[in-house]
């Protein structure tokens, strides 16, 4: 825990203490070798302090270069403001070091002015450099941090991505699935619909496909997510031709629009095995997908029996969706439930909207 308090501008300011103790040895040394008069006190106490300055100031670039930081799209401005900047950084570092000269020498002959403006002008060229290298090492840090945040971010994403694709692929393989899928084209093939018994074949085999070559991207278009709904759909509707009533409502111009992989196949998967699959007479399941200003506005609704989603377990099974939205989008990205009064779930995910980067693994 008290290495997590440690900040990189208590190190760096740590750091001045190095130049702050060779400076008081200087400053004896230098009156030896060339036999002068011994150091006081002061003398020696104001050549390290001088030193010490930097180190009460750092803090403060610091936080200047985290408010404005160098980089686009105002990389040309920035540079200006910091080398405006760095003029009042030499001006603080000379008027303290004054202050500290007259506390520690007292008044010069000449006053405290003079000292004060030579001071800024011989130093200027090393105090613009000095201002310049901290500002260097705040940029330095803080994208090496957020380089780092970002793989973790994208461990993360795998891994939730992972889970999502496990979790697709483990509701097509489940054994209730396949068996009612593969007793359905027996039935077919049996009543001697050869063309039915194909096409529920191709449909199975496509689903599994396109979920076992579907690659690492976390985004896919939505219209690839809704080709995979609609084969998933098809082979549920071919199982209870008399129970399940599906329909896809998606505005074409949405289709490059980018949608978590996996994220409306499971919301689909689960209105109809919470839903649909707990109504005697069946239900129907919809699927729209419409632009809300900046946000692609995808929903999945079911007209069966609804549920109270105030008493849905901690780590239910719309978690992976929900840590992935946030991992993804942050604030922007939601997934919400809600019971209707008249019956059924309306499943809402709001997503930013732009359009998918293309999937080069994509065995699709």
């Amino acid at each position: 825990m008290a290495a997590n308090r440690v900040r990189p501008w208590m190190l760096v300011s740590a750091a001045w203490i190095g130049p702050a103790v060779l400076g008081a040895v200087n400053e004896v040394a230098q009156r030896r070798l060339w036999g002068g008069e011994r150091a006081g006190l002061g003398q020696i106490l104001f050549a390290s302090g001088d030193w010490l300055i930097y180190a009460f100031l750092t803090p403060l670039v610091f936080a200047v270069a985290r408010r404005w930081p160098i980089a686009r799209p105002h990389l040309a401005r920035r540079a200006l403001l910091h080398a405006a900047i760095s003029l009042v950084f030499c001006a603080a570092w000379a008027g303290t070091g004054t202050l500290l000269k007259v506390a520690l020498l007292g008044v010069p002959p000449e006053g405290w002015l003079l000292p004060f403006v030579s001071w800024t002008f011989i130093t200027l060229p090393f105090g613009v450099s000095v201002y310049l290298a901290v500002v260097g090492i705040e940029h330095a840090i803080r994208y090496f941090v957020e380089a780092r945040d970002r793989e973790i971010q994208m461990a993360r994403l795998s891994e939730q991505l992972s889970g999502a694709r496990f979790a697709a692929l483990q509701a097509q393989l489940n054994p209730h699935f396949l068996f009612n899928t593969l007793n359905t084209i027996a039935v077919l093939v049996r009543d001697g619909d050869r063309a039915g018994a194909s096409r529920m074949v191709e449909q199975l085999s496509d689903v599994l496909r396109r979920t076992l070559n579907r690659g690492r991207a976390n985004e896919v278009p939505l219209d690839e997510e809704l080709e995979l709904v609609r084969q998933y759909l098809a082979i549920e509707q071919a199982r209870f031709p008399d129970r399940l009533r599906a329909d896809i409502d998606a505005d074409p111009a949405l289709g490059a629009a980018a949608i978590p992989s996996f994220a409306v196949q499971h919301l689909v998967e689960n209105a109809i095995r919470h839903g649909i699959a707990g109504s005697a007479a069946g239900g129907r399941v919809r699927v729209s997908a419409s632009r809300d200003g900046g946000s692609l506005v995808v929903a999945v609704s079911d007209d069966g029996p609804g549920f109270d989603v105030t008493a849905l377990p901690e780590r239910h099974g719309l978690a992976n969706t929900r840590d992935r939205l946030q991992a993804l989008y942050g604030r922007a990205g939601a997934l919400t439930l809600e019971s209707r009064p008249a019956g059924g779930t309306v499943a809402t995910l709001r997503v930013p909207y732009h359009e998918a980067a293309p999937d080069i693994e994509d065995g699709g």
